[in-house]
């Protein structure tokens, strides 16, 4: 099978948004993960900021197109909200799910959450993997990403519950269910590893 899209879920601090912008970058294809939030924006017509309270994650996707193949992109697939339209969450999720699905018919992307594992799980050229880690290695990790004095355990558990009511309430699906994922792994070792491996699974070896 070739794979012509990645999806990548992952607990928080497990390094998977690296991980997928990792396998991105050797693959040369779109990553699709924080700068989705400018598409929606844009989409929508509402602030940033509207659409960060209702993301999955505030982590990155159309940030590495320029600004007018962002606007092209969400227009292509049909985004655009009448003037009378609200926003809120399940339009959130409603916006979100078009341009998974619109990413997926331009085929060579990753795109990291966001319920892409649901939303494509019956298309056979997509892989998805999910990217977990040891508790204490992701505290290590997030300490130094995290704003000083910031309670990495609560975020840690805050982020993740997140994450799954997300996908329990929108999708009907369990976070961590093996049966959505071609391969759930640990990046205990080191993330590039774990990119390799994830890659290789890709391409059958």
């Amino acid at each position: 099978m070739k794979y012509r899209v990645l999806t990548v879920n992952r607990e928080f601090g497990s390094g998977g948004g690296r991980i997928a912008q990792t396998i991105a970058g050797w693959l040369s294809w779109k990553l699709l993960d924080r700068d989705i939030i400018d598409a929606i924006a844009y989409a929508a017509h509402v602030d940033k900021n509207v659409v960060k309270h209702y993301d999955e994650h505030v982590d990155s996707w159309l940030r590495r197109l320029n600004q007018q193949a962002m606007r092209g992109a969400a227009l292509a697939a049909g985004l655009e909200l009448g003037e009378d339209s609200v926003f809120d969450a399940e339009e959130m999720v409603k916006i979100t799910q078009k341009i998974v699905e619109q990413a997926w018919a331009e085929g060579n992307c990753v795109i990291v959450g966001r319920g892409a594992q649901c939303v494509l799980q019956h298309k056979p050229d997509v892989f998805h993997a999910f990217v977990y880690a040891p508790l204490k290695e992701r505290i290590l990790r997030l300490r130094d990403r995290l704003e000083k004095g910031a309670n990495v355990e609560q975020r840690l558990r805050t982020v993740d519950e997140e994450r799954a009511k997300y996908l329990q309430q929108y999708f009907g699906k369990n976070w961590c269910n093996m049966h959505l994922y071609d391969l759930m792994i640990s990046s205990r070792e080191d993330e590039d590893s774990t990119a390799r491996v994830i890659l290789n699974a890709m391409n059958g070896q």
